[in-house]
């Protein structure tokens, strides 16, 4: 089918077939499929969405445009996550040496930071000599050797997902439910898995801000990948607050440590992970209940387990060997470290999750155009969460900034992000809702 007749199909409501699907993502592929043809298919998406049975082909297609990982030989289950982003959501780094530790496989592809919210491979490119994007021959050793690795996407993988979504970032078609589902999906089939788990955030510091548009992605996903063969299921989390108390990439990374050695665990950022942990095993099948699950990933934390595959994980991909015993020594540092202070008694009612995360960005941890480089050394700690007690003069956070300049303009992007009332506000709940394939 021509490209132009295959638009038209979706143009006019009609129907699209799988083999045409497959059909004009070849066409991606291989660029007979031209970038005005692909952004006239995305807006054509757009306004008139697709079938399910046309997400799953979509799927398919892309994941079948390159490589697909297999894992012969393993003797466990393997399985992964995929967060829809947010602010000090560094979930990942524990949650993959976590699983690994209970038994499972966890070769885990994330992505660079995308707006404000934070990107899991940015954070690992903290790391000295951490290589997050190796040939897939190490990303298998490492994965048998740790029981997890976090890498990134390579060119091989997906390759058809990258063009599209070069034109949809342009041509705004980026929020397309079905477009998302089926650009996240492709790289997770790509992997080879057996079971994936979905963190789908909503609030002021997600994409999808409302709740109603978060469970209705958390679903397209859900059903999409349970069609394509992938067992999947979905928790819906809260983003109205950062995760973790730290926004950025070595403060994060600090962080991701400090929790697996059990030096400071942030209440929700512990929540999350667990749940998340939990749900991952009961996909993986170590674990008959949630309440089994959640014993397994609390005794994995506190026997030491997670923190030694996570320290086996940095090592094999180039890493020092001795980064978990000592990741402040190696981690870059910003020159100049300094409070936000409170500027009245009282507590923190809300935050505005998103604007942290801009001055994250403006600080240099983040890329206001694509290609630019990262400072890995800025960011935000010791955030205080909503519900904590402000005191005047006392710290709400603390500045990882390159100098006086970048710290004044962070310092009242912060301030900004907070405010502050005379009495404690109720506590959210940091996970809302699971979603399976019935939902």
């Amino acid at each position: 089918m021509l490209p132009q007749e295959f638009i038209r199909l979706k143009r006019d409501g009609k129907p699209l077939p799988g083999d045409a699907i497959a059909a004009f993502v070849a066409g991606i592929t291989d660029e007979s499929v031209t970038e005005g043809q692909l952004a006239a298919f995305a807006m054509a998406v757009f306004f008139n969405g697709m079938s399910r049975d046309e997400a799953v082909s979509l799927t398919l297609a892309m994941r079948d445009s390159g490589d697909v990982l297999s894992w012969p030989g393993l003797d466990r289950p393997v399985v992964d996550k995929h967060s829809t982003g947010g602010v000090g959501d560094n979930v990942s780094l524990m949650l993959a040496p976590i699983v690994a530790a209970c038994g499972a496989y966890v070769p885990m592809i994330s992505g660079r930071g995308l707006g404000h919210t934070g990107g899991t491979l940015d954070k690992m490119d903290a790391i000295p000599g951490y290589r997050s994007q190796p040939d897939n021959d190490d990303f298998r050793r490492t994965v048998r050797a740790a029981g997890c690795a976090i890498i990134g996407q390579t060119g091989d993988l997906a390759p058809a997902d990258k063009r599209f979504y070069a034109v949809r970032d342009i041509t705004a078609t980026v929020e397309s439910v079905p477009l998302i589902t089926a650009s996240i999906l492709s790289k997770k089939l790509a992997a080879g898995l057996g079971g994936l788990v979905l963190d789908v955030k909503s609030g002021n510091g997600a994409f999808m801000q409302k709740s109603r548009d978060a469970t209705a992605l958390a679903k397209s996903l859900v059903e999409v990948a349970n069609g394509a063969g992938l067992q999947t299921s979905a928790l819906m989390t809260d983003m109205n607050e950062p995760l973790a108390s730290a926004a950025g990439n070595a403060v994060e990374v600090v962080n991701a440590v400090d929790f697996l050695t059990g030096r400071v665990r942030d209440p929700r950022l512990e929540e999350v992970t667990l749940a998340l942990a939990a749900e991952m095993l009961m996909s993986a099948g170590l674990a008959s209940s949630h309440r089994e699950a959640g014993v397994m990933a609390r005794d994995a934390l506190g026997s030491g387990a997670a923190a030694e595959r996570f320290a086996r994980m940095v090592a094999a991909l180039g890493g020092p060997s001795d980064f978990v015993d000592d990741c402040r020594a190696h981690l870059p540092k910003a020159p100049l470290v300094r409070p936000v202070l409170a500027p009245a008694d009282g507590f923190v009612t809300a935050i505005d999750t998103r604007g942290l995360g801009v001055a994250v960005v403006a600080l240099g941890g983040g890329r206001v155009r694509p290609g630019d480089p990262v400072d890995h050394a800025v960011g935000l700690s010791g955030i205080a969460p909503v519900c904590a007690e402000a005191l005047k003069g006392e710290p709400l956070a603390m500045v990882h900034a390159r100098n006086e300049a970048d710290f004044e303009v962070a310092s009242r992007a912060a301030l900004a992000a907070y405010a502050i009332g005379p009495t404690r506000p109720p506590r959210r709940k940091p996970v809302s809702r699971r979603i399976g394939p019935s939902a």
